[in-house]
């Protein structure tokens, strides 16, 4: 394998780099604080073609693969910008692949051009309270009625939901049941996030406040037989076209906020000075931030090999998979490394560091828990007994 970045890739991370920069830790400690989304970075971001680097070039994106988003995220994270940046824009960025792969051209032709522009923001209705990743015993139904379908039901963690139009929205068409396999049966939506039939309730969490967690109440909507993305009955197939870069995509962003935690002290190791010598100079500071160097480094080439074998049509769920899970134990103890070099000072919100760290536990939970990749693995890579 190369593992060469080519001129255009070393293009893309510079330019993203230089736009990201414009956008200080002090604007997004605001938009943390405010739970603001950052508009004014999403629309520079937006006028500059990046939302739309993975959408095919004749729906008006740049026709990049994951591997350019990927570099764009992580260079995105490790301005400072964390999960607030990166979760604003990679929504819009992958969020539509289950389109791209799978919708009806009528449905491309419609939506992607909105996209790559930035315009259109979709959030994902996948999870749900009583399901959680257990995603077969989902229950939000979709009744077939006439030339549409009449959705109800319920779904949990949509990401900027206040802020987009539409839903990717994962329903039963077929009770469980009543289908052979337990992934049968589910239907994939493009749904409108209509308020008179869509209650919206965000969630008050941990960190990445910038953007918002939702709960969505679903009903009686009407959702046109047209926008099934893919073919009834098969939308939790369709859906793993977006699951897959998401845990690259996420697994590149986690790393690049590890990367900006890890600069953080060890800027501030050279310069605080402790019984007249630069906290650097003692080894239990300076063998963590080393430690966590070289297990970013290693974490980086994870996320890269699975998004170039992605992007090469081969079998990606181990790769990716592999990428979250070690990006989420690695930027985690980068983080916490990185708050610990600052000591007190790493509490206090003016050194940016808790941000960080506060958005570095997300990756052990999201989008998937690192229980359930090792049981993936376990089964699906060492061929041991389903355990769940």
């Amino acid at each position: 394998m190369n593992f060469e970045w080519t001129e255009d890739q070393i293009s893309i991370r510079k330019e993203v780099s230089r736009l990201a920069a414009k956008f200080d830790d002090n604007y997004w400690a605001e938009c943390d604080r405010e739970h603001k989304f950052p508009w004014e970075f999403y629309n520079a971001f937006a006028e500059a073609g990046w939302v739309g680097i993975a959408i095919p070039e004749e729906y008006g994106g740049s026709g990049l693969g994951i591997t350019e988003a990927s570099i764009a995220l992580h260079a995105v994270a490790e301005s400072g910008a964390g999960m607030n940046g990166g979760t604003a824009l990679h929504l819009s960025m992958f969020g539509l692949n289950p389109v791209v792969k799978h919708g009806s051209e009528e449905m491309k032709q419609k939506y992607l051009p909105q996209a790559a522009k930035g315009e259109l923001h979709v959030s994902f209705g996948v999870t749900e309270p009583d399901a959680g990743t257990d995603t077969p015993r989902i229950s939000t139904f979709a009744r077939k009625d006439g030339n549409r379908y009449i959705v109800n039901g319920q779904k949990v963690w949509n990401s900027k939901a206040k802020e987009s139009s539409k839903v990717l929205l994962l329903t039963r068409t077929t009770p469980l049941e009543e289908c052979k396999r337990r992934t049968d049966g589910m239907t994939l939506f493009l749904a409108d996030l209509d308020e008179r039939y869509v209650t919206i309730k965000e969630i008050e969490k941990l960190g990445r406040h910038a953007v918002d967690s939702n709960e969505l109440f679903i009903e009686d909507l009407p959702v046109d037989a047209s926008d099934i993305v893919g073919e009834e009955g098969k939308g939790f197939y369709h859906l793993l076209d977006g699951l897959n870069p998401e845990r690259i995509l996420l697994a590149a962003e986690f790393c690049g906020l590890g990367r900006v935690a890890l600069n953080k002290a060890v800027q501030y190791a050279n310069e605080r000075v402790v019984f007249g010598r630069p906290i650097g100079k003692n080894q239990a500071i300076q063998h963590p931030l080393a430690a966590s160097y070289a297990m970013l480094d290693a974490a980086d080439l994870m996320w890269q090999r699975a998004a170039i074998n992605y992007d090469k049509g081969l079998p990606s769920g181990p790769d990716a998979n592999t990428a979250k899970y070690v990006a989420a134990e690695v930027v985690f103890e980068a983080c916490d490394n990185a708050l610990q070099t600052f000591g007190g000072f790493g509490y206090a919100k003016e050194f940016h560091v808790e941000r960080y760290w506060r958005e570095a536990r997300l990756l052990k939970i999201a989008p998937v828990s690192q229980q359930m990749v090792l049981n993936y693995i376990g089964e699906h890579v060492l061929g041991l007994p389903k355990s769940y």
